[in-house]
């Protein structure tokens, strides 16, 4: 208990010292920041009926109000300090007619596993990287700063980015806590971009970044009712980002619009010297805003990825339904009915991840400023059965895995590196979208959002993230509807470079569908009006 609240403590002085930096003599804000989208936001700074410090104003109470306090989502874990000081520049440069596109002013959050200049840890929620203050802006956060963003802080997320064990919670981190889902407070927000997920569904911000290996930008997105895009590894960089994987991680756009993803990836996206995958990131960005006017579904051929259904009949007769309306709107649908991935591919993909892991995290740890004393892989997990809290609610597994590992010149990591690039690309989605011509591959993102268990850990049905993950290819998720409650998404799967079509074909889908709603903050599902009574007994049974 008693590191327990010493932890909580540490990360509550600092919710309330960046709340702190709001002016005590500020005039209270009327404007309503919640469910507004970045263009109304931006049209609404535009006439002069709100700034940027209003704006900033307005998203930390709220995050006061519901994150901290309230239903207490726990969704962020640090606020930036200046974030009041980046609002107010902002403003300035408005009033000197210096606009800096469409972003500029507008409130986002980042996940804590990316590095900002502003004074804040970036923790990746464990307590070994509490000193972790490098003063370095991540490419991706110097982007958005660029453009005007106002960074409001960090987003609470799976403990290193849930690859630490294999009987995981996802959304718990010893330094956040745990991540509630906004749309009933006892169910899994995901991960491991749990607390972009919630926050951004709680319009705690207009909109977040999270990062992905496998599911970790899609999940989140799907069970928090957002958009989710992860990008084709190579078109966002990655210096300056808490590692697992070359191969599969990225940065991520989270919103609740397809418009508003795609405004995020405008600026996101883009080649770093620092990082050689995005060498062609240049060649392939788009304007991604521009090109939703002309967003259709007429005569795109969509293909079914039928493996990624039967986990759960709710969730299956949502997509039916979204499989309806996409051919009511003009799509032709073709099924794919017999593809499934090939079952060596679990098992390649957990070789090169945890291979990967360890090369990886070393070389990220060796950058870290002196104070933080955990300079390798072992050292976490030293610091991990030291400190029990670390360890307190399940163990670190893959940590112990990884570290066995040989390095990237052992033949058995090249080995299942090149196996699963072979099953999820050349044999995977290349072969699907090729062979009947598609636009893009469709299925359930995932099922809805389990209830929270810290005695199993999770317990989710399956998805269809680890495909494109593997390849390394464009992966969005867009509302999609809702099971007792819960949101659901529908997925596009694509080629690589092909976030254009991608957001084109969610954007279609969005308009024709207008699934998502905002969350209420149920407590169960079970205590909602339409479930409740169902679970009582009929009086005149008690009567008798």
């Amino acid at each position: 208990m008693l590191q327990f609240s010493t932890t909580a403590l540490v990360v509550s002085m600092v919710l309330v010292t960046a709340a702190g930096a709001v002016p005590k003599g500020s005039p209270s804000v009327s404007y309503d920041v919640n469910e507004k989208s970045i263009a109304a936001l931006q049209a609404d700074l535009a006439s002069g009926s709100v700034t940027a410090e209003d704006l900033t104003t307005a998203y930390l109470a709220r995050i006061k109000s519901i994150d901290s306090s309230g239903v207490s989502l726990s969704s962020v874990i640090a606020l930036n300090p200046r974030a009041m000081d980046e609002a107010r520049e902002a403003d300035a440069n408005r009033r000197a007619g210096k606009v800096r596109g469409p972003l500029d002013g507008i409130p986002v959050l980042i996940k804590d596993n990316i590095e900002s200049a502003d004074g804040t840890a970036t923790t990746a929620g464990s307590e070994a990287l509490l000193a972790n203050v490098t003063h370095r802006n991540a490419p991706v956060v110097q982007r958005l700063r660029n453009a005007g963003a106002v960074i409001l802080g960090k987003t609470n997320l799976s403990e290193w980015a849930n690859i630490r064990s294999s009987h995981s919670i996802s959304g718990w981190s010893a330094v956040g806590g745990l991540v509630k889902n906004p749309y009933a407070l006892d169910r899994n927000a995901c991960g491991s971009s749990s607390g972009t997920g919630a926050a951004i569904a709680a319009s705690l911000a207009a909109a977040g970044i999270g990062t992905e290996t496998d599911g970790s930008v899609t999940c989140p997105a799907a069970m928090n009712g957002l958009v989710g895009l992860k990008p084709t590894v190579g078109l966002v960089s990655r210096t300056y980002i808490v590692p697992i994987s070359h191969s599969q991680d990225t940065a991520g756009p989270m919103g609740r619009t397809v418009a508003d993803v795609a405004a995020l990836l405008n600026v996101m996206a883009g080649t770093d010297p620092r990082d050689a995958a995005t060498k062609n990131a240049d060649t392939y960005k788009r304007d991604y805003v521009t090109q939703l006017s002309s967003a259709s579904l007429q005569g795109k051929r969509l293909g079914v990825l039928r493996f990624a259904t039967g986990y759960s009949p709710p969730v299956d007769a949502v997509f039916e339904r979204a499989v309806a309306l996409l051919k009511a709107n003009g799509a032709h649908i073709v099924e794919l009915k017999t593809f499934k991935p090939d079952s060596r591919l679990g098992d390649a993909e957990q070789t090169v991840l945890l291979s990967e892991l360890k090369v990886d995290l070393n070389a990220y740890l060796a950058s870290t400023p002196p104070d933080v004393k955990t300079r390798t892989l072992s050292d976490v997990i030293a610091f991990n059965r030291a400190h029990s809290r670390e360890l307190s609610l399940f163990g670190q597994d893959q940590f112990e895995k990884a570290d066995a590992t040989k390095g990237l010149d052992d033949p058995t990591y090249i080995k299942a590196h090149q196996i699963s690039l072979r099953l999820a690309r050349t044999e995977g989605i290349d072969k699907l979208i090729v062979a009947d011509n598609l636009d893009a591959l469709i299925a359930p993102s995932y099922g809805a959002a389990w209830r929270t268990d810290v005695v199993d850990g999770d317990n989710d049905l399956g998805s269809v993230s680890s495909l494109p993950a593997v390849a390394g290819y464009p992966h969005l998720t867009v509302p999609m509807g809702y099971v007792s409650g819960l949101p659901v998404g529908i997925s596009f799967i694509g080629r690589a470079w092909t976030e254009q079509r991608l957001l084109n074909l969610g954007a279609a889908y969005e308009h024709a569908s207008h699934a998502r709603h905002a969350p209420t903050f149920m407590p169960s599902v079970e205590t909602s009006a339409p479930i409740a009574p169902l679970l009582a007994p009929l009086q005149s049974s008690r009567d008798e």
